[in-house]
């Protein structure tokens, strides 16, 4: 009996420590710690940059305009843009 214990308990060890080696090995195969670059057109001012949710956010100033570009943060592809622009 106390070697059946053993063995279970032996067993559930491992287990736990196989699925936080995997989750540790396979977390960090996304944009952190590759070189990426984001391009933002010729003249842009970088006001302020965010992540969050998988997304990188970055708000820029162009020719008196401002504007809010986000990106995915795997692939640095562009996800979404939004203007500002002020009223007449």
């Amino acid at each position: 009996m106390m070697i059946i214990s053993a063995l279970t308990t032996a067993l559930a060890v491992a287990a736990v420590v196989a699925v936080i080696g995997y989750r540790v090995f396979t977390s960090g195969s996304g944009a952190i710690g590759n070189d990426g670059v984001i391009e933002l057109p010729k003249g842009a001012h970088v006001i302020s940059t965010a992540a969050s949710g998988g997304r990188v956010a970055v708000l820029f100033e162009l020719n008196g305009a401002s504007e809010l570009r986000t990106f995915d943060i795997k692939t640095l592809k562009q996800t979404g843009r939004m203007r500002f622009a002020i009223e007449p």
